[in-house]
């Protein structure tokens, strides 16, 4: 479930720093590490960012690199290949293992991450959906959205109400859901199981800073991309011939470089097709982490903190 800070000697101590995507989050994770390695408490940083789960996306994603790792051992960090999608309850399993790995090593892991449904699926759980019918997945994949979407109005009508009229995706998810298993996505969801919120002392940061400021990073870092190497990511995953469906061929950056290798867009459109995909990316975050945690969490609009602020912030008030 989701928490609020707790005392760090009651349960193990996670810390969580989240946010949009340029809110400058790997860098504030690096300074906790620090700052509790010179509190005599060492630390390890876990990725929760559903593009850094990526090895073929070391630019596109902003992984960090070395330098930036100022030595602070970091995983989870380019750990799936990207013709294998991670879900976010394949990515909760490995959290949970270095999660327990760290504690019993007697660490402290520092979560770090903009993806809400892999920090929400860690901490609250999943629930068990078993495998959709394929015959009922076709036809319902089939259907046009605005049949979808009235179908859903008479068999979830719950799930209905809460899904806009132009998300298809989720509309299909829900009705498969429904017509397969015979129960709703809601009851499905109240019948989680897995999650760890109960079982540590959360200390969750969340950085949101002002949004056009945010923008602007934005903006700047996708070209910063291009002169670090994303092109010739982007080139590497296309000569692999991989499904334009998987989530890597996906990621923000690589739709956009990839019509441009293909002669479909001129540069200036790729390069402001792939600020336009970024910037709705981080309000899309923005927006999630404003409104979907507990209140209780911390939440703030500096990017510029030091390792003495983010230690007093997390453990010391």
């Amino acid at each position: 479930m989701w928490d609020s800070p707790t005392d760090l000697g009651t349960r193990p101590p996670l810390a969580l720093i989240a946010g949009p995507t340029a809110s400058g989050k790997s860098d504030v994770a690096v300074k906790l590490a620090l700052a509790l390695g010179k509190a005599g408490k060492s630390a390890v940083v876990i990725n929760a960012d559903s593009a850094q789960v990526y090895a073929e996306l070391s630019v596109l994603s902003a992984r960090p690199t070395e330098t930036e790792m100022q030595g602070i051992p970091h995983c989870l960090f380019g750990t799936w290949d990207g013709a294998t999608p991670c879900s976010a309850a394949d990515w909760s399993a490995h959290a949970k293992r270095e999660i327990a790995r760290a504690h019993t090593a007697g660490e402290i892991p520092i979560l770090v991450g903009g993806t809400g449904m892999y920090i929400k699926t860690l901490l609250e759980g999943i629930a068990d959906i078993p495998p959709i019918d394929p015959a009922i997945r076709e036809t319902v994949r089939a259907l046009p959205r605005e049949e979808a979407y009235a179908a859903l109005a008479t068999e979830d009508p719950d799930r209905h109400a809460k899904l806009d009229a132009g998300d298809s995706q989720r509309i299909a998810r829900a009705l498969e859901v429904v017509r397969s298993t015979g129960v709703t996505m809601g009851q499905w969801q109240n019948s989680k199981a897995g999650g760890i919120g109960d079982e540590v002392s959360l200390h969750p940061l969340l950085l949101l800073p002002e949004r056009q400021r945010l923008y602007a990073r934005c903006d700047m870092r996708f070209e910063q991309m291009l002169k670090q190497g994303a092109i010739a990511e982007v080139e590497a995953l296309l000569a692999r011939d991989l499904s334009p469906d998987l989530p890597v061929m996906r990621a923000i950056g690589v739709p956009e470089i990839t019509a441009w290798l293909k002669g479909k867009i001129d540069r200036d459109q790729m390069i402001a097709s792939g600020q336009q995909s970024t910037r709705n990316y981080a309000k899309r975050q923005y927006t999630w982490f404003r409104r979907q945690p507990p209140e209780e969490w911390r939440r703030v609009d500096d990017m510029n903190y030091n390792s003495d602020d983010v230690w007093a912030r997390l453990f010391q008030s």
